[in-house]
């Protein structure tokens, strides 16, 4: 299934805005995240209510008809399950914007989403692969002669 993603190095921006959001709970960090999300697929955004616990603690985010998207707060996240990890919650976000942006109930492609997006976004860049540019300077030296 062909689908399209934002290009790697925004999904790393926007992974790491949700790892901040789930370490220091400042709204600011999760409304970047999904407006980047939101700004590549061209949609509003959508109106996300956090929660303590969903359907008895079962599942961790739920997407409407309406574009509503109920998820649970990190800091709840962390209280009360067995499996809390930051990865998971990170994840179970990825999850319910997958439904958000295909508007579908497939878990299947949610599930896709979810997986893509976090495909060599949380890994961390290898030193030395990154071709860095040489100083002003000695581009201005290149220039001149």
């Amino acid at each position: 299934m062909r689908m399209m993603l934002p290009p790697l190095r925004d999904r790393r921006v926007i992974h790491r805005y949700l790892m901040r959001f789930f370490r220091l709970h400042r709204d600011a960090d999760f409304n970047r995240a999904v407006g980047a999300v939101c700004r590549f697929f061209n949609l509003k955004r959508p109106r996300v209510e956090w929660f303590e616990y969903i359907d008895w603690g079962r599942t961790a985010g739920k997407t409407y008809e309406n574009g509503k998207i109920h998820l649970v707060h990190p800091e709840n996240w962390k209280n009360g399950r067995k499996y809390n990890s930051e990865r998971q919650w990170i994840n179970a976000v990825y999850h319910e914007l997958g439904h958000y942006v295909f508007w579908a109930d497939a878990e299947r492609k949610a599930d896709t989403f979810a997986a893509r997006m976090e495909r060599g976004a949380s890994t961390p860049v290898p030193r030395g692969t990154v071709r860095r540019l040489p100083p002003r300077s000695a581009i201005r030296r290149l220039r001149a002669a």
